[in-house]
This record gives C-alpha cells, structure tokens and sequence, in this order.
C-alpha cells in the first residue's frame, strides 16, 4: 500500500438498494405484417414505442384478417395510447408466396397505376408495346418507372423523360406476391431450425430479455389464438419465461364456431382452455367499420388501467373488468350482432370467460376471472388482477436480487435483500396496491443442507386486493320512521 499521510475519506455502498419492478403490461403479438413493405424483419422480436415507429418497422394495412399485427399496433397506439409493444412477424416474403401471376395489360392512368399490396416491389417485371404492338424489352425501375407502397397498395408511377412515353400507356406487368393465407399455427408456434440456426414463432419468447432488458408480460396472436394447440403453446410460454418470469396469454374464441354464449361455453370445454395463465375472451367487438378481436382491446385496457395512476399506479393490482373499451359494438366474425344481457354476461364470467357489457355507462369489459375457473378455485390463480399482481412482485423480485447472486451468503446479505423489499412492501401498503406485504428469511424454511450448498430460502407474504365483485345492499323496512308524521303535528 503507498504510503500516506493525512485524512481519507471513502464511500461505502448503500446497504439497502432500491427495487427494480419489472414493466406490468408490455405486449408480444406474433403474428402477420406486411413487412415486405419497409423491409422489415421476419422471425426477429421488434421493439416499439410508437405508432410511427411500428408502421416504419412493420409496415401497416387495414386488412387486419391478413395482418394481424396491424390490428395491434392500431388499437395499442391509437386507441389506447400505450406501450412499448414488441412484435414478431413471421409472414416471410421469401417463403410464404403466391406464386408468379401471368403478364396482364394494364392502362396507366395519369401516369399512374396500382398493383396489390402484396405485390412484392423487387419480383415486378414491366414490359410495353412498341407502335407496332410487339412488347418492348423490360423497362427500368428507377429509370422508366418507379414503384413505392402507399394507401394500401403497390403504386407504379411513371418517370418523365423515360422510355414509358405516354402517362396512359398499356404495360404488360407481372409480378410475385406475399400471401399471408400460407402462414400456418406452425409459423405461429415456431421452433428451432437445425439447419439455419435460429428459432422463429413463440420460441424466439426466451430473446427478448437478453436483447431489449424488457419483460413481455401479454401474449398476443388474435388470428391464431383460437387454435388450442396455439393457446397451449402460448400458456406454456407465457408461465415460464427465460425460465424465471411470468405473464398471461389472451384466448380469442372462434366465433365462427361459438355463435352464441352457451356455444362459448362449450368451445372453452372442447379445447381445453383452463390454465391459470389463460384469459379466454368471447366474442369480437366493432367500432364504426372496424372489427377487432377482443385479445388486442383487452390487451389495451389492461395496460391503460395499469398505467392510470389512480387505477393502478404502474402495476396491474386494479382489474380492467367494469372499464370502458373502445368500441360500439359486439360481433361475430362475420359481422352478426351479439347482444348480452346481464345474466347471460355474468353465466360467462361464471365459467372463466371474459365478455363485454353495455350495461351502465357504454360498453365495458365484464370478467375478472381466468380461463381456469371455475375447475381451479385458488384466488391467486382466477382473480387475474390477483395473479397479476403475485407475477409482477415475482418478476421484480427477481431484477431486484439478482445483482445478489454469488455474493457470500452472511447475515449482511439477508439483511439487505429483506430490508430492501420490505421497504418496497410497505411503500405498495401505504399506496393500496396491495393490503399488505413483508419478506421472511424463517430458520424452519432454511436447513443447514440448503445453507450449505449456498441455497437461501425467503418467505414473500403478500395480499393484494380482490376485485370488489359483488356489492349487495339489504333493503329493510324500518317503522321506526313512522314516527316523522307525528312530527310535523
């Protein structure tokens, strides 16, 4: 050590660290976007924050059967007004096509003309007549012609001063083009390629923490969700993520199966949706000329009420049942009305299904409940904004402590992790997210085996608040107020 003489001082680290809380409702949505459009990515998690940004990243169309994603970043962004989303197309241009249409002729019109939107910009070849009608050689992108996506559509626009003369030439044009119908639940679902390396689909859950320090927290995939070996998958993810963290898959019930809420019911028991990591929603809602699946508007208000700070306060302890979603209407897949009445909305919440109401105050979400109940009766796993709550201090329990991992197991060490949430405990207590909280490091729970293979046990006692479901008020006659007409005498 150098020598010195004189007075030091050092600083010593905090001896109680403040509390990392994972985020409470970030989206994953796999599924279908016109990537094609911007060259955007295919079987690659895409972080956004932003409508602007996701239609730069993805690409956007309002044919929301093709493109599903676009359903998302539509009612996330603009109808809701949150996120971050994080977005896995897996429509892939180089795999998933049409096929080569024939050449047809086709009139410019002002020197312009429009082509499907998938329509692939560099699979276009482009021919015209000469004045004897005998096609032309390919005419030049960039030189004769440009082409650039725009109002849903491939647009083709001439270039004055190019080898197309006229601005209502004929041009024999064909073209190869994406086709979001090829993809099936087995792009959805994905997998690990041994050949090229690389997972796709819901196996690319496990990167996205490694890659954006995020949790996604809501699983998504509104055109495929109704398939039950998609819902399992998505369950399965979305209780074991990295291994560590947990989340909630939304279930949209095919309505083209389930017209009616009792046909709902038996949809649920027919593909087995009943894990407490299932919310099961019936049947599609509508706004003006927009036909949503209920996953993405439950999706949205979830992550509203969890952002709305005198409703969650940056954690998902309030329910989004009895709060307004953006629609006028419910529906079926093919556009036929679907009217609820109080009873018949409450026999779905009954078997773990999650509907809407126009009831008292427009159009709301109506259900507490996960798709487990009623065969799973534990109120931790069916009340969701309960099991939402025991997911959200779990995962942030484990940011928190992990920076403590492989330090030396003292007393210093389990005072620290203890004194630290319990602090984090109280401060959820006094807010009323939850009505009590506390950590334990208890003798009983720690053997010396486990102390001595470096394993330490800690106890989290936590109670967050139930969903103030039922209120009932007992109406009774009191004669004692007849007493009042005498006064008046």
């Amino acid at each position: 050590m150098a020598y010195f003489h004189g007075v030091k001082v050092d600083k010593i680290g905090t001896s109680i660290s403040t509390p990392v809380t994972a985020d409470s409702c970030i989206h994953l949505i796999v599924g279908t976007a016109p990537a094609h459009m911007v060259n955007g990515k295919v079987n690659e998690p895409v972080y956004v924050s932003s409508y602007a940004e996701a239609v730069e990243a993805m690409g956007y169309s309002d044919d929301w059967q093709k493109y599903d994603i676009c359903e998302e970043i539509y009612t996330s962004f603009m109808l809701y007004q949150n996120g971050p989303i994080i977005m896995i197309n897996v429509l892939d241009p180089k795999k998933h096509l049409a096929g080569e249409t024939e050449p047809e002729d086709i009139k410019l019109y002002d020197g312009v003309l429009d082509l499907p939107l998938e329509a692939l910009a560099d699979k276009v070849i482009v021919k015209g007549y000469n004045e004897e009608n005998v096609l032309t050689d390919e005419y030049i992108r960039g030189v004769d012609y440009e082409l650039f996506y725009t109002d849903g559509v491939l647009r083709l626009e001439r270039i004055e001063g190019g080898a197309i003369t006229s601005n209502t030439a004929t041009l024999n044009i064909k073209y190869n083009a994406v086709d979001p119908s090829k993809v099936t639940k087995k792009d959805i679902i994905g997998g690990y390629d041994i050949n090229t390396k690389k997972s796709s689909g819901f196996e690319l859950v496990d990167f996205i923490f490694p890659k954006f320090s995020v949790v996604p927290t809501i699983f998504l995939a509104p055109n495929f969700s109704h398939d039950s070996e998609v819902a399992a998958i998505m369950a399965a993810k979305a209780e074991s993520i990295n291994g560590l963290f947990k989340g909630k898959a939304i279930i949209d019930i095919d309505t083209n199966e389930a017209t009616t809420y009792t046909e709902a019911v038996e949809w649920k028991k027919k593909n087995n949706i009943v894990q407490p990591s299932e919310l099961l929603v019936w049947p599609m809602l509508k706004l003006g000329d927009r036909v949503f699946h209920y996953s993405t508007q439950l999706a949205g208000l979830m992550a509203k009420t969890d952002a709305s700070e005198d409703l969650g306060g940056g954690t998902p302890c309030e329910s989004a049942s009895n709060k307004t979603l953006q629609i006028d209407g419910m529906v079926l897949e093919d556009g036929t009305e679907v009217l609820l009445d109080l009873t018949k909305a409450n026999y779905l919440n009954s078997q773990g299904i999650i509907t809407g109401l126009n009831f008292i105050g427009g159009f709301v979400s109506w259900g507490n409940r996960a798709a487990c109940y009623p065969s799973n009766t534990d109120v931790t796993d069916y009340f969701y904004n309960v099991s939402r709550m025991f997911q959200w201090v779990g995962n942030s329990i484990i940011l928190s402590v992990w920076s403590k991992v492989d330090r030396n197991l003292r007393p210093r060490l389990i005072e620290s992790i203890t004194e630290s949430l319990n602090i984090w405990l109280n401060g959820l207590t006094s807010e009323e997210r939850i009505l009590g909280g506390r950590i334990e490091f208890l003798e009983d729970e720690n053997p010396v085996t486990d102390l001595m293979a470096g394993i330490a046990n800690f106890h989290v006692f936590l109670t967050p608040c139930s969903p103030a479901e039922e209120l009932h008020f007992a109406l009774e006659y009191d004669i004692s107020y007849l007493s009042t007409l005498f006064a008046a005498a």
